[in-house]
């Protein structure tokens, strides 16, 4: 019989009545009827082409066959619970991969992360620079990425979606705001109405901004000074990760102190 072909469900089955030499209690234990548990028994037995159990003036008694089987059966449960522990050791990990723009990890996230560091000893990081790193190739267990939602991914945003302008005179420009001035949505701007000074990122266009090359608008999070109007955007930072990372301990655990 391949491996692939097992019928790990019967066998499971098989191994509670085995264990309670009764269906009724091997039902209550696997929360199934006991008519359940007799169909499994006996698409298991016609599979093997054995018969299981026997009905005395005792009860229920195993044949010889099952009882040939059962100790090899139960180390394998055995050997599956210890491979899934292995597996969930791996989720508990203290190590936390990643990936956010440099600049929001300079004005938001590293305080953040060193307060959960302070509060968790045992916990250590690996920051990715690049907001649109693979999971895959990266091994990430968390990005953040400036977006309008998380996508194909599960996600929660990180503060408000605002942002400010920062900075006097000519626009600067930067991929999340390629059209300075004009309001989201707006048509993409002329060739000749271009910003003088474009930038790769946000955290170039404040740096620009603050260094007096002209006025940037950028997310109200990175911006440190008081006094500043803040304008409600469509994008905002957002804390992402596909649905396997975001259901594991480690992560469910981050996020929450991120997101307090």
């Amino acid at each position: 019989m391949k491996r692939t072909h097992l019928p790990l469900n019967a066998l499971r089955v098989f191994d509670a009545a085995a264990r309670h030499l009764s269906f009724t209690r091997a039902a209550d234990e696997l929360a199934v009827t006991p008519a359940a548990v007799g169909q499994q028994i006996r698409a298991l037995e016609d599979l093997l082409g054995v018969v299981l159990f026997r009905r005395t003036s005792k009860g229920l008694e195993l044949t010889e066959e099952a009882g040939a089987g059962l100790a090899a059966l139960r180390t394998g449960f055995l050997h599956f619970e210890d491979a899934v522990q292995a597996m969930q050791a791996g989720q508990s990990s203290h190590v936390y991969t990643i990936a956010a723009p440099r600049e929001f990890v300079a004005a938001w996230l590293a305080p953040r992360l060193a307060q959960f560091r302070a509060a968790n000893p045992q916990v250590r990081y690996v920051l990715v620079d690049g907001e649109m790193t693979d999971f895959t190739e990266a091994n990430l267990d968390l990005a953040v990425r400036w977006t309008d939602g998380p996508g194909d991914l599960e996600g929660v945003p990180l503060g408000t979606a605002e942002w400010v302008v920062v900075g006097e005179g000519d626009w600067i420009g930067w991929p999340g705001d390629p059209t300075p001035g004009e309001e989201e949505g707006a048509e993409a701007a002329s060739e000749d109405a271009k910003p003088p000074v474009t930038v790769s990122d946000a955290g170039q266009a404040l740096v620009a901004a603050l260094a007096g090359m002209g006025k940037a608008r950028v997310p109200a999070l990175l911006a440190a000074q008081e006094g500043l109007a803040a304008e409600p955007c469509r994008r905002g930072y957002w804390l992402v990760a596909p649905l396997p990372q975001w259901r594991q301990k480690k992560v469910k655990a981050l996020v929450a102190a991120l997101t307090e």
